[in-house]
């Protein structure tokens, strides 16, 4: 087991004293006064509100994918239908009292709530005592305070009209909502004062030990996300202070960040010495690892068998199941669609020798190569070449980049019944995806992979958005070219490239698209369609354009209503 960052390792520090000291002081309650005795206390407290954050992306996972245009959840056989709740996501007709709406607004609100109880608490402690130097001690609150801010962040993008809380002696459940304007100015500020506060990452490499740890970098980041988003999120354009920020990070003021070599190297199970790195929580088997849980990446794939093509039997993390798939490319009759949106395999394919179209396979030692899942997918047990079976109707899987009832159709034939939407499919329908690895039980890193929340490609990105919103096309191409030539092979990469380094044109609509291909299921979809105005007007495979716009903004839960009478509903609901 190795252990990464200072969770884990201060995790494993508490362990092994609970273990050999016996001697336990008992209090009736405890507060601020007795509960900090040692600087492990202290430790303990700060990152207690990080566990809760990683936790709490799975809501945002849901929302952010699920609602977009390349990842769905349609039934397959009579599963994943849920009271139709998927289906809503998808179509947008979400209503004020759904599970993953209220999760996510609850789980920002508890994230905020802890990290205001930290700052509250350590303003009051004396950091001599425990042994900090005052800027040890103040890097600490800032380490909270930037938390602070990624929370916030997202309940702006998702709910718009929030409370804002910096006080733990104070409850989001009585006080009304901030102007959108006013919170984005207190991240703002926040996060200003933080990047002068926290420390620059060292070295060339990766985060190492200080992987799970804000840093100037990360908090920079942070202002590119708000930055990049203002222009919705409060009606006026910071692509100028985006720009700034974006182009400090790349050129190295808050410490240095590259690029790793292959696509995957971020993901791996050693991601935290990969130099792309910005922000990530750290993972361990045995440990925290929810970025192999159910509403991430551990169903992204079919269910039951295909443990034996992954050979992950014994991980330890149940059974992998197929919540998510890529929307279909492809009507069942194999003519393609023709939607500006969606269709994410056929964006893919749009330059076939990129390496992510590959077959996903285990290759051994903790490497794998290829991102997708399609066809029949064999593997060898006994010295017998198997399929993996489907878990209903007992027909060998072949998934196809489309959606119907196929069973046990041929693939060279086309199913009886051709109706394609969300409540007719099954397991054959949909490629699927492995963006982290699941590597085999014999495999030092199996369900060792950290999550990304934020790695130098997204900095490239959101500055090459800024400068094509700004005419400057090439200046854009050059950027987004810097990272998409290592997708592809050597030899014909050139010909993939963006003008004037290659002959593909830089339009609006391929820029979204490489947004989508690059971080495709990585928790940003929606705020990216909404960014360029498509979420709402958009069609894609059965999803036909909104009425309106309010779908942009998520209700303010009905229970969070009931519960705070000086909230207001959003507009539209």
């Amino acid at each position: 087991m190795k252990f990464k960052g200072i969770f884990l390792t201060a995790l494993a520090v508490v362990l092994t004293c609970s273990c050999t000291n016996l001697d336990e002081t008992v209090y009736d309650q405890v507060t601020s006064d007795n509960y900090y005795n040692t600087k492990m206390d202290v430790i303990r407290a700060v990152y207690r509100p990080f566990e809760h954050g990683y936790y709490s992306v799975q809501s945002r996972q849901v929302i952010e994918e699920l609602a977009g245009d390349q990842v769905a959840t349609w039934k397959k056989d009579d599963w994943w239908d849920d009271g139709g709740k998927w289906r809503r996501l998808h179509y947008h007709t979400w209503t004020t009292e759904e599970e993953v709406i209220k999760t996510e607004w609850d789980g920002c609100f508890t994230g905020t709530m802890q990290c205001n109880s930290v700052i509250d608490d350590l303003n009051t402690l004396d950091p001599d005592k425990f042994g900090f130097t005052e800027a040890e001690f103040e890097g600490l609150v800032s380490q909270c305070r930037t938390l602070r801010a990624w929370f916030y962040i997202r309940l702006l993008g998702m709910y718009r009209n929030i409370p804002l809380v910096a006080s733990s002696k104070v409850s989001s459940d009585t006080v009304a909502q901030a102007k959108p304007q006013e919170v984005f100015d207190f991240i703002e500020k926040e996060l200003k004062e933080c990047i002068d506060l926290l420390p620059a990452k060292e070295g060339t490499g990766g985060n190492g030990t200080a992987q799970g740890q804000w840093t100037k970098a990360g908090a920079a980041a942070l202002l590119v996300r708000l930055y990049l988003n203002a222009e919705k999120w409060i009606g006026e354009k910071k692509y100028t202070e985006c720009e700034t920020y974006a182009e400090n990070i790349i050129d190295g003021v808050y410490g240095t960040y590259s690029l790793g070599k292959t696509w995957d190297e971020v993901y791996d199970w050693q991601n935290e010495d990969c130099p792309e790195v910005i922000f990530a929580f750290p993972s361990a088997k045995g440990y925290s690892h929810y970025v192999y849980s159910g509403d991430m990446f551990w169903w992204t794939v079919p269910a039951r068998t295909v443990a034996n093509y992954f050979g992950d039997t014994k991980a330890g993390n149940g059974d992998h199941n197929c919540k998510y798939g890529f929307s279909p490319s492809l009507a069942p009759d194999g003519t393609p669609y023709t939607t500006e949106l969606g269709r994410p395999v056929a964006k893919f394919q749009k330059y076939p020798e990129d390496y992510r179209l590959k077959l996903y396979k285990n290759l051994g030692n903790s490497k794998r190569e290829g991102m997708m899942l399609f066809g029949y997918l064999e593997y060898v047990e006994n010295g017998v070449t198997k399929r993996v079976v489907s878990p209903t109707g007992g027909y060998d899987l072949y998934l196809r980049d489309m959606v119907a009832d196929f069973g046990s159709t041929p693939p060279d034939e086309v199913p009886s019944d051709q109706t394609s939407d969300m409540l007719h499919g099954d397991h054959n329908s949909g490629w699927r995806y492995c963006k982290y690895p699941f590597y085999g039980d014999d495999d030092e890193g199996q369900m060792q992979s950290d999550y990304v929340e934020i790695r130098l490609p997204e900095i490239i990105y959101s500055l090459a958005e800024c400068k094509f919103r700004e005419g400057d096309a090439i200046g854009a191409g050059k950027l987004l070219n810097s990272v998409r030539r290592r997708n592809y092979p050597e030899d014909v990469v050139e010909s993939y490239l963006y003008a004037p380094e290659g002959p593909v044109q830089l339009t609006e609509s391929e820029l979204l698209d490489e947004w989508g291909r690059e971080f495709i299921s990585e928790g940003r979809r929606r705020t990216d369609l909404i960014r360029f105005d498509k979420f709402c007007t958009g069609v894609w495979w059965d999803k036909e354009a909104d009425g309106d716009s309010h779908t942009e903004i998520l209700p303010v839960p009905r229970d969070v209503l009931n519960s705070n009478s000086a909230l207001r509903q959003n507009p539209g609901y």
